[in-house]
């Protein structure tokens, strides 16, 4: 029997720490979904969301459920049956869209690409162009089971090219890096609370267009999910607080306070802080002489596939990051499953000691196993970065 929950440095794909502010939101006595200084507090929630995915849309709720919520959501309520939509597929998470719109009853598009490279442009336009009405555009901004950054502003011009909404996986990149959805001109757009908000898992916030609030409006058909239609629970977190479902509002606490968190950092010193620790962190693994999954100029600051060396036990190595240090690693998945670890620096956890811990952690737990790395060469190789 569990007698306790150890503490741990959360340095993996998902979740992440969670700043002691939020843990005290969490403790918060419960009050009641429509209790009035609730509702002040959901307001300010849609706010604070705006700002942070950078729009003015007014559909912009945090959604009941984690990420793949955020991504059911829009699938379930924007496309309908025999929709076309054209999706990125450059890991697990791409694939998992494919799925989700197949059982939404859409007719996927794959544009795949190898896993550690975004997807190409270029093969997006030339599948917009063979397939004849599509409704919409979807890629993975953030590749959670890769570390690749993919640009969005050269998909965006396609979808507005051909007519059809742009939407994207911000599951990872929420709060770590630029989102940008007017900018960019995003349709539909989800996350997760549990990356760089720092916060529990438990809520997916979601952004649609107003575009995207019109293609709702209009459906032909109910959404095929009763939990998810955003054509009712707009109405809950709209000025008519129309009763849907009973909202987590512990979780609302934790995400108010959370978003809170970031803008009195500032959005970006946020990115800024991200950017410099994940630099500071790939400098000091290549360093030691490890090979980093992806090219720099995708590479995610916040989540780093490094590729596991020949006859370096995987699993070996990060049970010993958790025992001797309680430092969480991930793992590869699919068809990645065995060949890299993924290594967070998100929200909470993207800091300074952390990288400098991490370092020295690997590099003693990879000497102990008889792999050889020069003496301090990792953190060095970050400190080189952090001081110039």
């Amino acid at each position: 029997m569990l007698t306790g929950v150890p503490l741990r440095t959360l340095m993996g794909p998902g979740p992440s720490d969670v700043h002691p502010r939020v843990l005290q939101a969490l403790s918060y006595p419960l009050i009641g979904h429509l209790d009035p200084d609730f509702l002040l507090l959901m307001n300010e929630t849609m706010d604070m969301l705006r700002k942070t995915f950078a729009t003015n849309n007014q559909i912009t709720v945090p959604m009941s459920g984690t990420g793949s919520s955020g991504m059911e959501t829009i699938f379930v309520n924007l496309l309908e049956p025999g929709d076309k939509v054209i999706i990125g597929v450059n890991g697990l998470f791409g694939q998992r869209m494919v799925d989700v719109a197949e059982r939404v009853g859409a007719l996927p598009i794959v544009v795949d690409a190898p896993w550690g490279e975004p997807v190409d442009p270029v093969a997006i336009e030339a599948a917009a162009k063979k397939s004849g009405k599509i409704k919409a555009i979807a890629v993975v901004h953030a590749e959670t089971s890769t570390g690749v950054r993919q640009p969005l502003e050269p998909v965006s011009s396609i979808a507005k090219q051909y007519e059809a909404l742009f939407f994207v996986d911000a599951v990872t990149s929420l709060g770590g890096i630029p989102v940008n959805i007017d900018q960019i001109g995003i349709d539909a757009c989800y996350s997760g609370t549990q990356k760089c908000l720092s916060v529990p898992p438990g809520l997916s916030p979601v952004t649609l267009s107003p575009q995207a609030g019109n293609i709702l409006k209009d459906r032909k058909d109910k959404v095929r999910s009763w939990y998810l239609d955003l054509t009712m629970i707009t109405k809950y977190w709209s000025s008519e607080r129309f009763y849907h479902h009973t909202a987590p509002i512990s979780m609302i606490f934790a995400l108010h306070e959370g978003l809170k968190l970031i803008l009195e950092e500032g959005l970006e010193a946020v990115y800024s802080r991200h950017q410099q620790n994940g630099e500071a962190l790939q400098a000091g693994l290549t360093s030691m002489g490890l090979k980093l999954l992806v090219n720099p100029e995708y590479r995610l600051p916040m989540l780093t596939s490094v590729i596991i060396p020949e006859g370096v036990p995987d699993l070996e190595v990060r049970k010993r990051l958790l025992n001797h240090y309680g430092i969480e690693i991930g793992g590869g998945l699919g068809v990645l499953k065995g060949k890299i670890w993924r290594i967070g620096l998100m929200g909470h956890t993207s800091k300074r000691k952390n990288v400098v811990l991490l370092l020295s952690a690997i590099e003693d737990t990879l000497r102990q196993l008889g792999y050889h790395v020069p003496p301090g060469a990792g953190v060095e190789g970050a400190l080189k970065l952090y001081n110039n």
